[in-house]
């Protein structure tokens, strides 16, 4: 019996974290109130996925401030986290961005703020498609379309009752998805959005010699 206990405990001493030993367990604290992309496109960037010298530190929603056992210099990678199919319990890092890597200081029991800048990675293809005059349209009294927007020059905005079904088909440009990786590979649709009723996005696939075929893909809620 006591050779059993005495075992127990070396194997926890000797698996006591390291910075627990330099930090006395006083943590340091880091501060990330937004990561921020160095484009001018939109983004919904909803998490900071944190490495500290190449170790995890976990996942934090944003605005977030956190506890870390590090003090000194030490290197801080901040990979930009969204919500795969807008699911919160589905949480992703965006597969497109590059990471923020910088070199701090961390100060026992005292707050560090970082700001994170991430830049899209290289030969990222994608087609970016709005409201344009060179799409048609069927506008009528409940579908209107707007100018001078907060997301481009142009949008669209619909006013719907219960009697009213309004879809949006891509009629001159058809959105060509030829190219779309195989094999599990990160596709993405986005869209810049603003609802006060549950609507659905689909999409048409056109095979080789077989009938058009309607897939609905995602209902999103306000």
């Amino acid at each position: 019996m006591k050779k059993t206990l005495y075992f127990l405990i070396a194997i926890s001493l000797f698996s006591c974290d390291k910075d627990d030993t330099t930090t006395n367990g006083v943590p340091s604290y880091i501060q990330i109130d937004e990561i921020t992309l160095d484009e001018n496109y939109t983004t919904n960037i909803t998490d900071a996925w944190v490495y500290i010298d190449g170790v995890n530190k976990g996942v934090y929603e944003l605005p977030a401030h956190f506890p870390v056992l590090n003090d000194g210099d030490v290197e801080v990678r901040i990979y930009a986290g969204i919500k795969d199919n807008g699911i919160a319990s589905q949480r992703v890092t965006y597969p497109f961005y590059h990471s923020d890597t910088s070199t701090i200081k961390l100060t026992i029991d005292s707050t560090t703020i970082i700001s994170p800048i991430v830049a899209l990675k290289e030969n990222i293809e994608g087609i970016i498609d709005d409201f344009d005059p060179s799409y048609t349209f069927n506008y009528d009294t409940c579908f209107q379309k707007i100018s001078g927007g907060p997301y481009g020059n142009y949008g669209s905005l619909s006013f719907l009752d219960s009697i009213f079904v309004t879809e949006i088909n891509y009629k001159d440009h058809p959105l060509s998805f030829d190219n779309v990786p195989q094999q599990g590979s990160a596709t993405y649709l986005e869209l810049d959005y603003k609802s006060d009723s549950e609507f659905l996005v689909g999409m048409y696939i056109n095979f080789p010699n077989t009938p058009t075929l309607q897939k609905d893909l995602l209902w999103i809620n306000p």
